[in-house]
């Protein structure tokens, strides 16, 4: 491999670039090689719709996989959940580094905790998955909230909250994480709240198909827990025929036995909006050992969700 500087494509966000710059040092660690950022404008960035209604598949993908296709970037740092679950033949993922927290997180005004907002408080997310789970788990234990549609950036959403807009904001801990900010968040959510969306907390790192050199040394970053915890995820909503904007929650978690790992657990859940309605299933086998096991795993799962009702609870399913 030659020495000139790779050119890594990013988004131009706040948590785009921290992300991207964290990869950067790694894969300058990993090869040798400087790494410069090449910032890209993506349709989801200048789009002020909500994502549901823009269709949320790949609207903060396109422009990225475009440079790279075109030979303007040589790789491209996406989070895992905004990817579309088809991968275009003349891309590879070539690495998934290890994940962080995929848990979502509160910031509400007063430190206060989820169960602990008072009656009526307003909740912004414009995750149709999150507001689902959060307004089956309200209805469930006697909460009285109202989720509203937001969009925005990290500093535009808690500026919400600080603002007295709204009572609290839902994020992901990763971004919040890799921002520096995660002392922010007055909640962590369990996973048995609110299941995050498949591939939260995760990085893609893509490159062409056919970089092989490349390919073998950003390799190296991969983390093949990670890969196939969110193959399963991600297949389980390709066979839901559902997009990144669905009401989709899924979370493959690792179950160890001491320091072995031994089984792997797949959940998932997809509900109406309103919470009214759910299906919520999960799944434990041996961890997959190869791509098409963790592909079959989530398949498996999907099928039985779908023989639940699932399709019925998803509104349009992606095309």
């Amino acid at each position: 491999m030659s020495t000139r500087a790779l050119r890594l494509g990013t988004r131009r966000s706040k948590l785009a670039m921290a992300q991207s710059g964290q990869v950067a040092d790694d894969v300058r660690r990993a090869t040798g090689r400087p790494v410069e950022l090449v910032e890209i404008t993506t349709y989801g960035d200048v789009s002020r719709e909500q994502l549901a209604q823009i269709g949320g598949t790949g609207v903060f993908v396109t422009a990225l996989r475009d440079a790279l296709l075109k030979g303007e970037v040589d790789f491209a740092v996406h989070s895992l959940k905004d990817l579309p679950t088809t991968q275009p033949e003349d891309l590879v993922l070539a690495a998934v580094p290890e994940r962080e927290d995929p848990r979502d997180v509160i910031v509400a005004r007063d430190a206060l905790k989820f169960t602990d907002l008072p009656r009526g408080s307003r909740i912004g997310t414009g995750s149709p998955r999150r507001m689902a789970q959060l307004n089956a788990y309200a209805r469930a234990h006697g909460l009285d909230i109202e989720t509203v549609p937001i969009r925005g950036n990290v500093d535009t959403r808690i500026g919400y909250v600080r603002d007295g807009v709204l009572d609290a904001v839902v994020l992901a801990a990763a971004g919040l994480s890799r921002m520096g900010r995660i002392d922010e968040v007055t909640d962590f959510l369990s996973v048995d709240t609110v299941l995050p969306a498949p591939g939260q907390g995760a990085l893609a790192i893509e490159c062409a198909a056919d970089a092989a050199d490349l390919i073998a040394a950003l390799g190296a970053l991969d983390d093949p827990f990670t890969r196939v915890a969110v193959t399963a995820e991600r297949s389980l909503l390709a066979a839901l025929e559902a997009g990144c904007s669905a009401p989709v929650g899924a979370l493959a978690d690792l179950l160890a036995d001491g320091q072995i790992v031994k089984e792997m657990r797949l959940r998932a859940v997809v509900g109406t909006t309103d919470g009214t309605r759910t299906v919520q299933l999960s799944t434990t086998g041996p961890v997959p050992e190869t791509h098409d096991g963790a592909m079959a795993l989530g398949r498996e799962l999907a099928a039985e969700m779908l023989a639940q009702g699932a399709a019925g609870l998803m509104g349009e399913r992606a095309q």
